[in-house]
């Protein structure tokens, strides 16, 4: 179930819990799909606020009649605003196609159906009987309790479900044809987000391994889209189990409903049966252009730095260890000081801001940053502009800890240098280096929120576990929103408590910001950032004269997979490394 805590207006993904016996003290949804990208039963909602009461009773007895016609039965409970619901379990699980399929054409032709929750793999749920409702009072059943649970435990048929579906099959049609329009493909056939084993997949095909949905001029059924996927997997270097895996943690729902028509059993084997077809296809498309391929290739290209910038910086300072051992004691600093910074939201957007720069630091081997506002946009989840406005402020604070060295003109950005307050020097410089690298926000937390960042960061940089008034006066953030920090991340098995909180070091981030699909989001923000560079740069091509070895838009800081200097490295080895 996914709870409301705005009183019933949105039921975001961080809050899902599993079922319990109690009744939730706020507003609750069930989720309509599971992992499998299947259903168990239809949810039909018939709204009050489309067109009044009258329709909805209007439509709720043309739709039961249908349902009796068919031999159907199901469950009814009406919300206080007048809205109804209609539940028809089945008694064999329905693949996401199919289910939305007979709901758009049962919104076809009834007008206060409300087709949403069957178009959204991952986020349709609706409020079940005894769930509060955000105009006070709760969903209350039409019957009696002793038949609703009669429906529940004996569902339909599959023999009814094809009763059904038949009976529609004209609106079904028609309803698939104008699927189109309901997709949201990516603009660019540019490469995703990178997946837990590193490789790339583009995103119009983890699209489709996500949400289910897919361009019907393109592919005619779910059997081609589900090939052009495992296809796409198998072309990005992953392997079968790979696939596999992220079906059944619910990472690609969208793939797995293309083989919920398949019993469990035979699933495996027919996922096995796609993998050998999409290696069959690869290797005879590559001796294909292994044959055809009779160009030479001269490789002409400058080399450029990892930086983004073709020439050296001449305020780097080289990578050594003396330079980390400075960039560490800084982060000292920035522990000691961050308290300047209240618990607002502007406060925490600014403390990851310097997070950030700091793990720019690390990344180039220098207190001097050069990375421009929408590098650190996408390492802060932030927009660039919001970036910008957080970056100016900080450099004007009366004892700042971050100076700008050099305002940035061309392809180069601004100019940051790291500074050690005066105020916290001396205790920064003996005190222990801080165990754990520096983060800035990590993707997951794009969709668990700033606050519960901050409060993995305390607890994953303790070596001991930490109390709840511990994090608040490691983080600096009030009880009320620790609390509730710490009852999000224990939801996702982030953190345990055993008489004090602690990490959960089985729990990958990485997964759970799959699951959570911020990677597309990440994705998304990289290639407009992009696009945004390009089109800077043919400008200045054409109206400015610049360095002719011009850095590719498309370069960018490996924010999620950067791994810091090691924890414990002595003075030798930074030494045998720099040499």
């Amino acid at each position: 179930m996914r709870l409301s805590r705005d009183a019933g207006q949105s039921y975001p993904q961080r809050f899902e819990r599993d079922l319990t016996p109690g009744l939730p003290s706020v507003p609750a949804a069930v989720r309509i799909f599971g992992k499998d990208g299947a259903c168990a039963a239809i949810f039909l909602d018939f709204d009050s606020s489309v067109a009044g009461l009258d329709w909805v009773e209007a439509d709720v007895k043309s739709v039961q009649t249908w349902l009796y016609e068919h031999g159907a039965r199901w469950i009814e409970d009406y919300s206080p605003n007048g809205g109804r619901h209609i539940y028809v379990p089945l008694a064999q699980r329905v693949a996401f196609s199919d289910a939305r399929a007979l709901v758009e054409a049962l919104g076809s032709k009834h007008r206060t159906l409300d087709k949403t929750p069957h178009q959204n793999l991952l986020h349709g749920c609706m409020r079940t009987p005894g769930s509060r409702h955000k105009r006070g009072g709760h969903q209350s059943l039409a019957m009696s309790l002793s038949m609703a649970y009669d429906v529940a435990r004996r569902p339909n048929s599959a023999q009814v479900w094809d009763a059904l579906y038949g009976s529609l099959a004209p609106e079904i049609e028609r309803a698939k044809t104008q699927q189109l329009a309901l997709v949201e493909l990516p603009t660019a056939p540019s490469s995703g987000p990178r997946d837990l084993d590193g490789q790339r997949m583009s995103r119009a095909m983890t699209q489709i391994a996500c949400h289910g949905l897919y361009d019907v001029n393109r592919y005619a059924s779910d059997s081609e889209a589900r090939q052009a996927v495992i296809t796409a997997a198998a072309a990005a270097g992953l392997e079968v189990l790979d696939v596999a895996r992220r079906m059944k943690q619910g990472l690609w729902p969208g793939l797995a409903s293309f083989y919920a028509r398949y019993s469990p059993v035979s699933r495996s084997k027919a996922l096995r049966r796609d993998w050998q077809k999409a290696q069959a296809f690869l290797a005879k498309k590559q001796a294909h252009e292994a044959t055809n391929d009779h160009a030479r290739k001269n490789p002409t290209s400058e080399l450029k730095s990892q930086g983004g910038s073709s020439l050296p910086n001449k305020y780097a300072v080289a990578n050594s260890p003396a330079e980390h051992q400075w960039i560490r004691t800084w982060r000292n600093s920035l522990s000691l000081v961050e308290s300047r910074y209240t618990s607002s939201r502007m406060g925490l957007g600014r403390r990851m801001v310097l997070r950030a720069l700091g793990q720019a630091a690390h990344m180039s081997g220098s207190r001097f940053i050069e990375f421009g506002d929408r590098s650190l946009a996408v390492a802060t989840g932030m927009d660039h502009t919001t970036v910008g406005t957080h970056l100016r402020a900080l450099r004007v604070e009366l004892d700042p800890l971050v100076t700008l060295v050099e305002a940035g003109r061309g392809t180069k950005g601004d100019l940051y240098q790291l500074n050690m307050p005066t105020e916290a020097m001396n205790r920064a410089e003996n005190t222990p280096w801080r165990r754990g690298k520096l983060h800035a926000l990590r993707p997951v937390f794009r969709e668990l929120g700033m606050v519960a960042a901050f409060v993995y960061e305390a607890l994953e940089n303790s070596p001991t576990p930490l109390l709840t008034a511990d994090i608040v006066r490691v983080t600096g953030l009030s009880r009320t929103a620790v609390s509730e920090a710490l009852e999000i991340l224990a939801a996702w098995n982030m953190v345990a408590r055993d008489h004090a909180w602690s990490i959960v070091a089985g729990t990958s981030l990485i997964t759970l910001a799959e699951y959570f699909g911020v990677m597309e989001a990440v994705a998304a923000q990289i290639h407009k950032y992009r696009c945004d560079r390009a089109i800077w740069h043919a400008w200045l091509a054409a109206n400015v004269v610049v360095d002719p070895l011009l850095p590719s838009p498309t370069e960018d800081y490996p924010w999620e997979t950067y791994e810091g200097p090691p924890e414990e490295q002595t003075l030798a080895d930074w030494a045998y490394r720099a040499a």
